[in-house]
């Protein structure tokens, strides 16, 4: 998949068949539409296109909003996507001027014109130009002046794609990780560098990577103990993740830790990815380090047989 940072980067190419969305998370109901586009691209010799912006519109356009968390950072999902087989991923930036452009400018200029669209996959709520005023009724007026062809994703299906967003997000922040998993189609995972951190799982037998995600709108799933499998430098392995803020010992910062099993390397500084498998328990005060202790070894043992 070749991956665009710009719409400026991007050749049109013969016979585009083109869908448009956020896709966080490139979920099971996102995925029905990434195999309707390569339906239809194959079809007719066509290449795959899909069509997305970062930032988020509602990081530009509510910028004091700093609720929104994403399932998946823009990293993630063009890997997920390539993974899928999509031809082109174009990354457009979204800014204040590219929203103000009207529903016929931007059929011409970027469907049309830049891309080289022979079909247009979309569904009947998508929304775009100045002030969202453009949608299906503009694409399906102007596909015959333009020489494409609209197809339009069922209500059902796009309602389906809308819940399981909304679905994915509530069950990760109450840590129903089984549910977010099956409505993903793959366990959900963070990406992170390994940092330093005061070396207290190491005194008590259980050293972690502590893991620092860059972008702050990832969604981070709520504080507990999770069964994990950490990518490190292309192998896996399974190990027991924290989230939390170390109440034992009187912590104020959220961290994210993992304690990778049968694991001796140093990897501080490197990037690793962490899927997460099963919620194991919640995050609970200790009276003393030997109790956590204690309960880190029974955690351990938990994991292990979850895995």
């Amino acid at each position: 998949m070749r991956v665009y940072n710009n719409i400026d980067e991007f050749t049109a190419v013969k016979n585009a068949v083109v869908t448009i969305g956020t896709f966080d998370g490139v979920h099971i109901g996102h995925r029905k539409i990434i195999s309707r586009i390569k339906e239809l691209a194959d079809s007719i010799g066509g290449e795959t296109v899909i069509l997305t912006f970062f930032p988020h519109p509602r990081m530009i356009l509510h910028p004091e909003d700093e609720s929104l968390k994403l399932i998946t950072t823009i990293d993630e999902k063009a890997k997920l996507m390539g993974q899928l087989g999509v031809d082109h991923l174009i990354i457009t930036p979204f800014s204040r001027d590219f929203s103000n452009q009207t529903a016929e400018g931007y059929i011409r200029d970027v469907l049309v014109n830049k891309i080289g669209t022979k079909k247009i996959v979309i569904g009947y709520d998508h929304r775009f130009g100045k002030d969202r005023q453009g949608g299906l009724d503009d694409l399906l007026r102007l596909s015959p002046v333009y020489g494409f062809d609209v197809v339009e994703i069922p209500e059902q299906d796009i309602n389906e794609v809308a819940i399981s967003s909304t679905r994915i997000r509530s069950a990760l922040l109450s840590n129903q990780i089984d549910l977010a998993n099956s409505c993903l189609g793959y366990p959900f995972f963070i990406t992170g560098t390994v940092i330093r951190g005061d070396q207290l799982g190491r005194e008590l037998g259980y050293p972690t990577a502590n893991i620092v995600v860059a972008e702050k709108y990832k969604l981070i799933p709520a504080d507990g103990i999770f069964a994990v499998t950490v990518n490190v430098a292309g192998e896996q392995h399974k190990g027991m993740a924290y989230i939390g803020s170390r109440p034992t010992v009187n912590g104020v910062t959220r961290n994210i830790e993992v304690n990778i099993f049968d694991f001796n390397q140093d990897i501080y500084n490197q990037v690793i990815s962490m899927e997460f498998h099963h919620y194991v328990r919640g995050d609970v005060k200790f009276e003393s380090l030997d109790q956590l202790k204690t309960q880190l070894a029974k955690d351990k043992e938990d994991v292990l047989a979850l895995l």
